[in-house]
């Protein structure tokens, strides 16, 4: 059987995008490494966690907020649908490069300004996700080993990703590569590169 218990948290609306095939860019700052002179995800393999209160409709698009589960506190449990590997990983050459894909995302134009000026010195990474729905969701207690600020949490049990079932399929995601490589390549030197095998 094939696991996995390292788990990203993300909002739960971006998982949701994700799993339907509207959504297959996760943007980073930090826990990106270079390896063989490819940009390389501290995990390129996880499940997803999901997170609620921190979700803001100021900061998706307006045909978005009506999405989003609002809840005044982190449930009680989390149910885990969904794991998603690393296709490829970009450095985000400009804010103008970025806005051309406004249409591969839900987030407004105050998250991306937020996520070009934090830790300025540092760059933007774009990383282009696999996304699956797993064949059998789980439900977990959400403990407080799992709260906080952190990006990476590992869980208390493996969680299968047999018969996990892609939320895309390959050759629409490797278009959308092509895209982005091609948009990027407009304004910058070409970027170093990175199945429908699960996670």
């Amino acid at each position: 059987m094939n696991t996995l218990h390292i788990a990203l948290k993300e909002w739960d609306l971006v998982i949701r995008e994700l799993l339907a095939g509207r959504q297959v860019l996760l943007l980073r700052k930090g826990g990106i490494l270079e390896a063989e002179n490819q940009f390389v995800l501290e995990h390129p393999r996880f499940l997803f966690y999901p997170t609620f209160i921190h979700q803001n409709p100021d900061m998706v698009k307006a045909a978005k907020r009506p999405d989003i589960r609002l809840l005044p506190a982190e449930p009680e449990s989390v149910q885990i649908t969904a794991c998603g590997e690393v296709a490829r990983i970009f450095e985000v050459p400009s804010r103008h490069a970025m806005d051309q894909l406004r249409d591969l995302h839900p987030f407004d134009e105050p998250l991306i300004d937020m996520r070009f000026n934090y830790r300025a010195e540092k760059p933007l990474y774009l990383a282009v996700i696999r996304a699956f729905a797993l064949a059998q969701p789980v439900r977990l207690p959400n403990t407080l080993d799992y709260a906080g600020c952190k990006s990476w949490v590992p869980l208390a049990q493996e969680i299968s990703i047999d018969h996990a079932t892609p939320a895309l399929p390959e050759e629409t995601l490797q278009a959308i590569i092509a895209r982005i490589d091609a948009t990027f390549a407009q304004k910058s030197e070409p970027r170093p590169s990175g199945s429908d095998t699960p996670c």
